[in-house]
């Protein structure tokens, strides 16, 4: 089989077209079998080269909420292929007090229902329908008004 220069730029379209067609990074996710809400309603761009590379961008690092709260740093990057993300750098965990970096998000059985968080000392499981939706991520330090008198502290929502 001759591979003509029309034929190879259709190929080429054709293993483009899924990466250039997701209308967000939610949906990029999706594509990859992982849920849309792994990252919050926040992102401001995404970059995803060909080497599997996901950089995500945020107006500001921000905290959320799954099963325990998540700070997210202003970029966020991992190693992107079906299934997982892996290598991840730009995200924490709070686990007993503690901020630990998330190394690797894996969805190995989507019937499962379970999707694996890898934060090095150990492996939680959580369900796949804490991340259906991308998580409110407000700023870190917001002002909350408590009994009239103004504290810092982190208002996170889901």
């Amino acid at each position: 089989m001759s591979v003509t220069p029309m034929s190879f730029f259709t190929l080429f379209l054709l293993l483009l077209l899924p990466f250039t067609a997701t209308s967000s990074i939610h949906n990029l996710l999706q594509s990859q079998g992982l849920p849309a809400g792994l990252f919050p309603d926040s992102v401001k761009s995404y970059n995803y080269d060909q080497t599997g590379l996901l950089e995500v961008h945020l107006d500001q690092p921000c905290l959320a909420k799954f099963e325990t709260r998540v700070y997210f740093n202003s970029v966020i990057r991992a190693n992107l292929s079906f299934g997982g993300l892996k290598g991840l750098e730009g995200l924490s965990q709070e686990e007993l007090f503690l901020w630990l970096p998330v190394k690797d998000i894996i969805v190995n059985d989507p019937s499962s229902g379970l999707i694996l968080f890898d934060i090095g000392v150990a492996h939680k499981q959580l369900s796949l329908s804490l991340f259906e939706d991308p998580p409110v991520c407000k700023p870190q330090g917001v002002l909350l008004e408590k009994n009239g008198r103004k504290q810092m502290g982190f208002q996170v929502q889901r």
